[in-house]
């Protein structure tokens, strides 16, 4: 059970999203209000990077979904372990908001880092990339295989998200310089007691209905609940994507992405705007905003958002386009971890 204060913070740090007007726990309703319920008995709090999504239920229950059932439920990882993944992902995408959550939590779970979270530490790093995958091998088992890797594939997703609408801080901007350390410390603190209650796999799951687990998502086949996970969150991701995604910059998006190594594709944004050239000239926007979101987050800018909804985008559809590019660069760099035995 989460502690006052932390539910607080939760509750309050819904200021911290931006571009969007997400549902205030206080007026959530339906699955929105289910979700926030678990979020903030399982997790401690309702996070933004969760209740950013709030505009669209769907997408807000799967990201909660993959969230719960990879890093928060109890299983063969450690929490620690999967905390350190999350980290380093998180800081691999240069992402100051997740990496100073959950370096928080992990600093409240393991103070000392030992051999074990360094050597996944160096793991989650390389296999940002095809090339680092190939070369560096698990130093886990093959049955925390779908923990682990659904810890990155997550974040990945989580990073985009959170880059495109969170400040760089979970602390409240009032916090001055000379005591964000304590207030830093103070929140790991909190995390980690939180991270230590007992969660059970499973819970989560009947947000969405079933669906079938797509083959690039296999290695999440070992586990039964993290399989469903995936499949299930991948699902709504796709059908989001297909409502609010016009299908010339889905198509453009799944080529790019699908020859993409994981490595940073440019400067500027000079090549985003020559691929998005042969769009229709009225997709042409959404577009860019979808292929920066799923190659380049923090090259979006405040202006793309705002051009994207000053030609007709509302708060809904925004989350559902970068939600759906977001998550089509997140599973390419889980294609990379699928067994080929």
């Amino acid at each position: 059970m989460a502690s006052t204060p932390l539910k607080t913070a939760g509750r309050r740090s819904i200021a911290h999203i931006q571009h969007i007007e997400a549902v205030r726990p206080g007026a959530a309703t339906g699955r929105v209000r289910t979700v926030y319920h678990q979020c903030e008995r399982d997790f401690g709090l309702i996070a933004p990077p969760v209740s950013l999504h709030s505009p669209a239920p769907d997408l807000l229950a799967a990201t909660w979904i993959l969230l719960r059932e990879v890093l928060v439920a109890d299983g063969v990882a450690s929490r620690a372990g999967k905390e350190t993944v999350a980290a380093a992902v998180s800081a691999g995408n240069e992402c100051p908001y997740c990496v100073s959550v959950h370096q928080a939590t992990l600093a409240g779970l393991a103070p000392a880092r030992d051999r074990e979270l360094a050597s996944l530490e160096d793991w989650a790093r390389a296999v940002a990339t095809r090339d680092g995958a190939a070369l560096r091998p698990a130093p886990f088992p093959a049955a925390a295989l779908p923990e682990y890797a659904g810890t990155a594939v997550a974040f990945q997703y989580i990073n985009r998200m959170a880059t495109l609408y969170l400040r760089d801080s979970p602390l409240p901007p009032g916090v001055p310089g000379i005591a964000r350390a304590g207030a830093l410390k103070l929140l790991g603190k909190m995390m980690g007691t939180a991270a230590r209650v007992t969660v059970q796999p499973g819970a989560s799951l009947t947000l969405l209905p079933e669906a079938e687990l797509p083959g690039d998502l296999a290695w999440a086949a070992g586990n039964t609940t993290i399989s469903a996970a995936y499949a299930r969150a991948a699902q709504a991701y796709e059908t989001a994507g297909e409502r609010s995604v016009p299908g010339g910059v889905r198509a453009l998006v799944l080529d790019v992405t699908g020859q993409w190594d994981g490595e940073p594709p440019g400067l500027g944004r000079a090549w985003a705007t020559e691929v998005t050239s042969g769009l229709d000239s009225g997709d042409r926007t959404a577009g860019l905003l979808a292929l920066l979101t799923a190659l380049s987050p923090h090259q979006v800018g405040d202006e793309l958002i705002g051009m994207y909804l000053a030609g007709g985008g509302n708060g809904r559809s925004l989350v559902e386009l970068t939600s759906w590019a977001s998550f089509t660069a997140a599973r390419r760099t889980g294609s990379w971890l699928v067994p080929t035995t």
